[in-house]
């Protein structure tokens, strides 16, 4: 299956987030070509500075395969992660983090720091960025034009 399938169901996530009055990114996780996580970003209704999607999929795909290893999982996220979620993610183990839109602020992928190529990690992630771009790209801009509107 190609990276447009898993993203939009990442963007169906970051719709449920708008719905809920949080930033909307989406993720999903998966593993052999099935979803097994879906997450949106949840800090405000959560009260909680770590309950960004991305988070909170790996905590769902580690609770549905019984191991907080997800050796061979592919995280797809509509936004780039922040550090916080790079270093989730490289505990976690996971395979590939494919993003839609970079975030040129926090992106922690490609736009501020390359933080999954850190010197001493013990793991390395492969990242595949723009699937899906301008729709993730839109989403999130049209949120905040709203918000400032």
């Amino acid at each position: 299956m190609g990276h447009e399938i898993f993203m939009r169901a990442a963007l169906e996530q970051a719709r449920l987030a708008i719905d809920a009055g949080e930033v909307p990114i989406g993720a999903v996780v998966v593993i052999a070509g099935q979803i097994v996580a879906r997450a949106f970003n949840q800090p405000i209704r959560a009260v909680d500075p770590t309950a960004h999607a991305e988070v909170l999929a790996l905590r769902a795909a580690a609770q549905q395969i019984g191991n907080y290893r997800l050796t061979g999982a592919r995280l797809y996220v509509t936004v780039e992660p922040c550090l916080m979620c790079v270093g989730a993610l490289v505990h976690a183990r996971i395979t590939e983090v494919v993003f839609g839109a970079v975030e040129p602020r926090s992106g922690a992928l490609v736009s501020t720091v390359r933080g999954h190529e850190i010197a001493g990690l013990n793991h390395r992630i492969t990242v595949t960025g723009g699937v899906l771009e301008s729709d993730c790209r839109d989403l999130i801009q049209q949120f905040f034009r709203e918000k400032r509107g």
